[in-house]
């Protein structure tokens, strides 16, 4: 398989894990990830937040790691990128507000290329009206929100992942291993798709 150029959707309270697993597993795979936070620039950092299931009726929420951005929100042309990556954690709350945030995700959803979201990062896509008539899951408390939005939610195990066409997603850091391997094989099946003509 070629590999992809990806689009990773950072932002301040991140959460930890949906980050910086990605962007470093990716990689190994041999894909360029380049991750970008509105407002930001490369070599200026994000803040993560890391959430844990402690036995409280929701998760716990504790400070994380200064994550490095390895490219400038402000440069990003969507068109560059062959796939789209959207954390959970708390930074999808003010991310979804950015308009142009909104039009980088509508161009990936136009396109039907590969979206992989985890957790809160499905409140983007219901932001940029990209749910509706789409099945995904994401972490339970959010799945008020893809239904309003015309969405089907999918209640899964927390390490499990779900694939709709180009949309992968998963409702919580447990499911990473489950998640990206079902990107990749989308990732995979998109490169194998013929060009247009």
């Amino acid at each position: 398989m070629s590999k992809a150029r990806i689009l990773l959707l950072a932002g301040d309270y991140a959460e930890d894990y949906e980050l910086m697993v990605p962007f470093q597993t990716l990689q190994v795979l041999g894909h360029q990830v380049d991750t970008v936070c509105p407002d930001k620039k490369a070599g200026e950092f994000v803040c993560t937040s890391i959430h844990d299931f402690e036995g409280e009726q929701t998760y716990s929420e504790k400070r994380g790691h200064n994550f490095i951005l390895n490219a400038t929100f402000a440069d990003v042309r969507p068109e560059a990128y062959d796939a789209l990556v959207i954390p959970g954690g708390r930074a999808p709350e003010y991310l979804r507000l950015n308009p142009r945030v909104l039009e980088i995700v509508r161009y990936f959803a136009r396109e039907r290329k590969p979206i992989a979201a985890i957790c809160h990062g499905a409140q983007v896509l219901v932001a940029a009206g990209e749910i509706q008539g789409r099945r995904c899951s994401c972490y339970p408390a959010i799945s008020p929100d893809v239904t309003a939005a015309g969405g089907t939610y999918v209640d899964l195990a927390m390490d499990q992942a779900f694939v709709d066409d180009n949309l992968v997603t998963a409702p919580a850091w447990p499911a990473i291993p489950a998640w990206l391997a079902a990107f990749e094989k989308v990732l995979e099946a998109k490169d194998r798709q013929p060009a247009a003509a």
